[in-house]
């Protein structure tokens, strides 16, 4: 991502999120607990912690396992990864075979590159020397940094590395080809570095050289990994004091993503073949005292390799995330304990009540704030791969293009589900709702996070409240959009459709439509069975308030009776400053010509902080909820969209959910609210590398849903866009909380300028085909939701083929 945006990201604070802090054992109170006893207590308090920071999520990172070098100076006495250079039959892996490996990985849906190796193993190995001499390197990290560097390119994966102590300097180097790094403090004692104890001749083992790597890699904001080993002789004061260390400096520093919780394997040919290993009391009793230390923000992982059988345990303990694991590579590491597969793993998981979720290897909360925890090389690469919390796009769907959603959001929507999974949190939102009470932003927010067996649910309830409001019709009005102009003077940097001097490149020329066109279009329309004509289009230098009045001047001398659908807020808001009038009078003005309903776009997102980014010369939301407000009082109804999915965060959608349900408290003006993905392809702000992929179906679905939820009883009426859904996405909508389809949409050219493959039209037949496939009943409306006369839907089921338009080339420019 261009630096200059990065900046405008942090200074805006979209991506960042204001909350209280919740206050942390003092260190006195964290080292008593070395004396408690009492496991189950712990975990109890353990999980409770973890549920108010991770829901019901138990995370992964599907990997590929890169063991870039097994020679290390190091000689640590349960270790079987290091290897003397007479057991290899090469020093190093070649760039070809990891490449080879890690597109394997890529087929297999893999979207971390873990890279591990011995610690300078040139320090020790003459072999090591010649090998990287070889290669052209000094370094077994200077080799390390192209090797990351080719994969990040050539594969797109991401490279987590594992490389031990290192300095400022290599740390910047490294930072510049990975999305994080890892290294366990294993302990803070320097006493297991004493003779007998299994550091001995392990220099990078010295505690305060590791802490002080983990120091540097926080001054250069690097995403890090780190945690402890416990049984290797340590006691349980010493674990608690390295745990302390690591919490000392990620409060200092914030880059500490997860802190894992390693259970000692003996390994057979190691010098600890024969050392006891800690007892799952133990390990259970150190994963509750690490959540306990962290509280409930920090993650906390257990291999799932090295404790077979016992997964719910661990998950009961506190932990919320099972590190990496993969579906192609071993662990190099303990190669004596295999991955689980990620299905039994899914299992296991869900038998302790929670859902498996996937990550990449930078945590969520590091991706949206790539700006501040990324390299400026990796920042777009990981902005693409992720969804609004920051968690991986997992399937292909795309809003606009024809790609069918993946089967897991199927099945939420039509599966039965099982209540005992959802959170009692989340029920008793969805309770509140029923009740009539109003949300708050934190509670919507909640919403918006249902994930797995909360998704089905939310949907299903939605669709429960859809059916008692509006029963099993499934409405949709017959109607032509005209788009006068695409030719605009604002700089939204989402917007595909409009064109200026330097654009002819996008999809199709500048355009301003002949007033002979504009009737021709209107008068076949009405011939076609079209109630509404909805006229919508850029802001022309050349337009002013009398422009708007002409155009509804020839749409109602054309045909007297058709509903005029026109304008945005940003439309109206310009027609009255170039008039130089208020918005009320210039509204009473276009209701006098034959303004009869105000379509709700130029919306995008109800938030300051996300228009200053995406449409930073557009109206602001005041005035847009000034002009909307103002519309419903001199009698004008409007719709409401949400165009979601570019650069926004959750608390963003919250609010401007519940702007539209206060307004709509006070005016009783919106027919309807319509959620709009963004459709990326041809989007500059997207090709620019400055906004994710849209929204994935899940947050497609569960837009829909929740709108019902925070709208009950307020606005009946939840609209999906098949022209950016498709057929089949718009259906499971319909199934999660929508009821209208919209509108057939003779000559819809703005989804289209965005790159959408769906569109044009879609004839009352194919409307009706769509609906009774889900079992639902069709229905003709009027744009403000009234009955439609018989006379006009047999015109609309008559209907003959469009004639050609003609997109009357500019006169003029400015």
């Amino acid at each position: 991502m261009p630096q200059h945006f990065s900046q405008k990201l942090s200074a805006n604070g979209v991506f960042s999120k204001s909350s209280t802090a919740e206050p942390l054992l003092s260190r006195h109170d964290a080292l008593a607990l070395a004396t408690v006893t009492d496991t189950p207590s712990l975990t109890i308090r353990a999980q409770n912690l973890r549920d108010r920071g991770f829901r019901n999520l138990i995370t992964y990172s599907r990997k590929v396992f890169i063991p870039l070098t097994p020679l290390c100076r190091n000689v640590c006495h349960y270790c079987t990864f290091a290897r003397s250079p007479r057991q290899l039959s090469t020093p190093y892996l070649l760039i070809d075979e990891i490449l080879e490996t890690v597109r394997q990985g890529a087929a297999h849906g893999c979207k971390e590159v873990l890279f591990t190796l011995g610690e300078r193993p040139e320090d020790r190995y003459p072999a090591a020397r010649n090998a990287l001499a070889k290669l052209g390197f000094e370094s077994t990290l200077d080799y390390l940094s192209h090797v990351a560097g080719v994969v990040l390119k050539e594969t797109g994966l991401l490279p987590h590395i594992n490389a031990g102590c290192m300095s400022l300097a290599e740390i910047k180097q490294l930072r510049s080809v990975s999305a994080s790094m890892g290294m366990m403090l294993e302990s803070a004692s320097s006493r297991l570095g004493e003779r007998g104890m299994p550091h001995h001749g392990s220099p990078d083992k010295d505690p305060q050289r590791r802490l002080e790597t983990i120091r540097l890699a926080g001054q250069q904001q690097v995403p890090f990994t780190s945690g402890i080993l416990i049984g290797i002789g340590e006691n349980r004061k010493e674990r608690i004091e390295a745990l302390l260390a690591l919490r000392q400096l990620h409060l200092e520093h914030g880059h500490i993503q997860e802190i894992i919780i390693q259970n000692f394997r003996a390994k057979p040919g190691t010098r600890m073949a024969t050392a006891p290993e800690p007892d799952l009391n133990e390990l259970l009793w150190s994963i509750a005292v690490a959540r306990l230390i962290f509280g409930p923000q920090m993650s906390i992982q257990a291999p799932p390799n090295l404790s077979p059988g016992l997964l719910p345990q661990l998950i009961n303990a506190g932990i919320n995330d099972w590190g990496g694991v993969s579906p192609l590579t071993p662990d190099y590491v303990n190669p004596e304990a295999p991955w689980p597969h990620l299905n039994k793993l899914a299992h296991q998981t869900e038998l302790a009540g929670k859902h498996l979720q996937e990550r990449l290897a930078i945590y969520p909360k590091y991706a949206i704030e790539s700006s501040t925890w990324l390299d400026p090389a990796l920042q777009t690469t990981v902005i693409r791969m992720v969804d609004t919390e920051g968690y991986p796009r997992t399937d292909l769907w795309v809003a606009g293009q024809n790609i069918a959603p993946a089967r897991t959001e199927i099945d939420c929507i039509e599966g039965k589900i099982n209540e005992q999974q959802v959170s009692p949190e989340l029920r008793a939102i969805v309770a509140w709702v029923k009740e009539g009470k109003t949300l708050t932003e934190q509670k919507v927010e909640r919403l918006f996070q249902a994930r797995g067996p909360e998704l089905g649910y939310l949907c299903q309830q939605a669709d429960s409240l859809r059916q008692q409001r509006c029963g099993d019709s499934v409405t949709y009005v017959v109607n032509r959009n005209i788009n006068y102009t695409n030719v605009c003077y604002f700089k939204c940097q989402f917007c595909a459709f409009a064109k200026g001097k330097t654009s002819e490149n996008l999809r199709g020329r500048p355009y301003d439509l002949s007033k002979e066109e504009i009737s021709r279009r209107t008068q076949e329309a009405w011939e076609r069975g079209s109630n509404e004509v909805c006229m919508q289009g850029g802001i022309h230098p050349d337009y002013n308030g009398q422009t708007y009045l002409d155009l509804l001047k020839t749409v109602g001398s054309t045909t007297p009776k058709m509903h005029i659908h026109a304008f945005s807020p940003l439309e109206v808001w310009q027609g009255a400053k170039t008039l130089g009038i208020s918005i009320k009078a210039f509204l009473v003005q276009l209701n006098s010509e034959g303004l009869q309903s105000l379509p709700g776009t130029a919306a995008e997102i109800l938030d300051d902080e996300v228009r200053a980014i995406i449409c930073q010369d557009k109206i602001s939301t005041t005035q847009w909820l000034e002009v909307v407000k103002t519309a419903h009082q001199v009698g004008l109804k409007t719709t409401a969209t949400i165009m979601f999915g570019h650069v926004e965060q959750l608390q963003h959608w919250a609010r401007h959910l519940l702007k539209i349900r206060d307004l709509q408290t006070h005016t009783g003006g919106f027919t309807e609210l319509v959620p709009l993905p963004f459709v990326p392809m041809t989007s500059p702000l997207y090709l620019k590398g400055r906004a994710r992929k849209g929204p994935t179906f899940r947050e497609t679905l569960l837009m829909h849903a929740v709108s019902r939820l925070v709208l009950y009883r307020k606005i009946d009426n939840i609209q999906t866009s098949w022209v950016k859904l498709g057929d089949q996405g718009a259906s499971l909508t319909l199934k999660a909380g929508a009821n209208d389809l919209g509108g057939t949409l003779m000559n819809e050219s703005i989804t289209q300028a965005a790159g959408a493959d769906h569109g044009q039209e879609k004839t009352p037949q194919e409307m009706d085909s769509l609906i009774r496939s889900i079992n639902r009943i069709p229905k003709h409306r009027s744009t403000l939701y009234g009955e439609i006369s018989p006379e006009r839907i047999n015109a609309a089921y008559q209907a003959v083929e469009l004639a050609a338009i003609i997109n009357t080339p500019l006169a003029r420019k400015r």
